[in-house]
């Protein structure tokens, strides 16, 4: 009996194999080709995301830089915005600055030494292309020798050449002022005119120096424009034009022609004073609160006041014989040519 059960058993051991292995081919075919497009559909995604992989660590590099531009950003120094303001703020606004200079240079004059016209004329000339001062300080000698358009006009040119030369240019403006001394004796009688289409045809003298010259020994009100009254008027955003002739419709626009003059002064007082070109003394102008440019300078009070030129900084202005209302404010003559 025991024989009979092995042996029984033992066949059916190898019928189940096939059978089972049957079964599973059988499954396998059936699954195939799903589990084959589901391969190639996650090769597909792998190879996509492979490819997308660079893409996402360069934006993750990036991102960083993006962060970075943030922060600095805002160091950066910002663009000067203009003001927005119409045309009747704006001549309210200037009209005011002008009223505060008055008070604050009550004084206000020209800064070239003068007795005549003639003299003013010559000395406004030679002031191109350097201060004040430096003409106020050659001019004494000049006008000692030459008193005269007369003779001025008859001067050997390398004698004027020689007092010149501490004015820069001096070949040039001895020829304009030879040239100008002679055209006044040949053409007005030896007198300097007191018209502006008359003073324009003299040898170096444009619109600047004839408004100069009219607005100061002949009392006809005139703009002048040099370089400190063009660059404050365009930091306080009176306007923009640079050239002079424009600068000067855009200002005298602004104002009665009456002040013309006066403003003229106040301005370039301001300019020399306090409003400099490179570091402007921010912390000490009176006329900050009307300023766009505020801010452009030391801003500081004790700082700025180290900074201030002239009188106002405990030094001499730039005329040797100041009015004296310059010196009942405190204003301190110029030094002659070679003193101290």
């Amino acid at each position: 009996m025991k024989t009979t059960k092995a042996t029984k058993s033992t066949p059916v051991k190898p019928v189940e194999k096939p059978v089972a292995k049957k079964a599973a081919k059988k499954a396998a075919k059936k699954v195939t080709p799903t589990t084959g497009k589901a391969t190639a559909t996650i090769k597909k995604a792998a190879a996509a995301s492979k490819k997308a992989a660079p893409a996402k660590t360069a934006a993750k590099k990036a991102a960083p830089a993006k962060a970075v531009a943030k922060k600095t950003a805002p160091a950066q120094a910002a663009p000067k915005k203009a003001i927005v303001e119409s045309h009747a703020a704006l001549v309210r606004r200037a009209r005011r600055i002008n009223r505060e200079l008055a008070e604050v240079y009550p004084y206000a004059h020209p800064e070239l030494d003068f007795e005549n016209p003639f003299q003013l004329v010559i000395a406004t000339v030679l002031s191109a292309q350097t201060t004040d001062l430096r003409v106020n300080q050659t001019t004494p000698g000049l006008f000692a020798k030459y008193p005269t358009p007369e003779d001025l006009a008859a001067a050997n040119p390398e004698e004027v050449e020689e007092i010149l030369r501490p004015t820069g240019f001096f070949r040039a403006k001895t020829k304009s002022v030879i040239g100008l001394s002679k055209a006044l004796v040949e053409d007005f009688g030896g007198e300097v005119p007191g018209r502006l289409e008359d003073l324009v045809k003299l040898p170096g003298v444009g619109r600047k120096t004839a408004f100069v010259v009219l607005g100061n020994a002949f009392g006809r009100p005139g703009i002048t424009v040099d370089t400190h009254f063009g660059r404050l008027v365009r930091r306080w955003q009176w306007t923009d034009e640079t050239d002079p002739d424009k600068v000067e419709a855009a200002v005298g626009a602004l104002f009665p022609k009456s002040e013309w003059t006066m403003l003229s002064h106040h301005v370039i007082f301001h300019g020399r004073r306090i409003c400099h070109a490179r570091k402007p003394a921010c912390g000490a102008c009176p006329i900050a609160p009307l300023c766009p440019a505020y801010g452009e300078g030391e801003t500081d009070p004790e700082k700025a006041r180290k900074l201030l030129k002239y009188e106002k900084g405990g030094f001499p202005g730039q005329r040797l014989n100041p009015p004296q209302s310059y010196l009942d404010a405190g204003g301190i003559p110029a030094p002659p040519l070679g003193a101290g």
